[in-house]
């Protein structure tokens, strides 16, 4: 398991995320540059690594922050966990729905003759759907504070989503979602654009985990009150942690199968020298694919090797060096020394596993250490170096 790639939760509301939190164990912060902030922790009582998320509400705002968390970890799949409402009497308050298709209803067009729809649409895959049912078939998946003898249903099928909150079944949406897409069986308002983020990331598995809270039929402020969002979370979320961690341990059985098989780059080296300067107080980043040849960073002209042997070696000089003075703190550079570590073991094999592990590695590393602005640029050559590994 040291080398099985981690899984992102993502959620809408504080606590959803809470709910998710309270399954996770030995958490750190990590920051992105761009200011999102994530923590990464173990499941408790397994191996599985989760980086969780609170992105708020909408599909914007949940393709946007899905596509920095997949860029970010290069995760085994992307759970996105909440509560939602039920389109149909025959699921209970509390029960728990797990979509095989997301529809993204609000795509239409609109004439003379009415509004026409234009849906769009993300099956779930086929690995991750099958691991799901069977913690149902099994029910295996109780996680405290859900008991074994008291579970929910789980149920399986298409999920809405849109931008608005349905609490009618009389009004124009209500109207609309029955006549066509009357299948789904329960909206929300996240589960399209985090499933967009993963398509467009060589598709990876996107599952999206909802626990009924009201029925969306006019209740919902009653519901809410007699804290079903918290009941139907809690649900969703002990579903969810138990599918992350079977999620992980068979992708990383794949993933150590595609080791055996290898697979190189096919990328031409650059004939030619790219020099990027900064004058003044600015500062330049690396804009680069794979490098080649040498790296000169600073105004003195500090020569750094193209081999991310020494480009840690360097880095770790200089990360001591910042916990001498006060810059990083004990417990940030802990943690960035076990990335490093992580890091280090991951270069002792070649494989797609492992250079996923040591990207992974190193971008934790940049988050921890992301307002030192001197660490920040040197963790970045060694993660373009690493992106370079063929």
């Amino acid at each position: 398991m040291a080398n099985t790639r981690p899984i992102v939760v993502l959620t809408a509301l504080d606590l959803e995320y809470q709910a998710v939190h309270e399954h996770l164990v030995d958490t750190r912060l990590h920051r992105h540059p761009q200011g999102t902030r994530f923590e990464v922790g173990r499941l408790a009582g397994g191996q599985c690594q989760v980086a969780l998320a609170h992105v708020g509400v909408g599909n914007q705002s949940a393709a946007v922050l899905a596509e920095r968390a997949i860029a970010e970890f290069a995760p085994a799949a992307l759970l996105f966990v909440g509560v939602a409402g039920g389109l149909h009497r025959h699921i209970a308050l509390g029960d728990v729905i797990v979509g095989t298709h997301v529809y993204a209803f609000h795509g239409a067009t609109s004439e003379d003759e009415g509004l026409w729809g234009r849906p769009r649409t993300w099956p779930l895959s086929h690995r991750a759907e099958q691991i799901a049912r069977h913690l149902s078939r099994t029910r295996s998946w109780a996680r405290p504070p859900v008991k074994a003898d008291s579970l929910p249903q789980v149920h399986f099928g298409p999920i809405a989503a849109g931008e608005v909150v349905l609490n009618s079944t009389v009004s124009a949406l209500a109207r609309w979602l029955h006549d066509h897409y009357n299948d789904a069986l329960a909206i929300e308002m996240e589960g399209a654009g985090a499933s967009q983020a993963g398509l467009l990331n060589s598709s990876l598995p996107v599952i999206v985990i909802r626990g009924v809270s009201d029925h969306a039929d006019g209740t919902k402020e009653s519901t809410d009150r007699h804290l079903w969002q918290q009941r139907a979370v809690a649900n969703a979320a002990s579903f969810a942690v138990a599918l992350a961690e079977e999620l992980a341990v068979d992708i990383g059985k794949t993933d150590t199968a595609e080791t055996r098989i290898g697979r190189r780059s096919t990328m031409q080296v650059p004939n030619q020298n790219i020099r990027n300067t900064a004058s003044g107080n600015a500062r330049v980043g690396v804009q680069a694919g794979a490098l080649h040849g040498g790296v000169t960073i600073g105004a003195t002209g500090e020569q750094v090797p193209a081999d991310l042997s020494a480009a840690l070696v360097g880095f770790r000089n200089d990360l001591q060096n910042a916990r001498s003075a006060g810059t990083v703190d004990e417990d940030t550079y802990a943690a960035a020394e076990a990335e490093l570590a992580a890091a280090d073991e991951a270069l002792q094999t070649d494989s797609p596993a492992t250079r996923r592990a040591l990207l992974v590695a190193l971008k934790k590393v940049r988050g921890l250490i992301g307002d030192v602005a001197d660490l920040a640029t040197k963790i970045g050559v060694a993660i373009t170096i690493a992106q370079g590994l063929s």
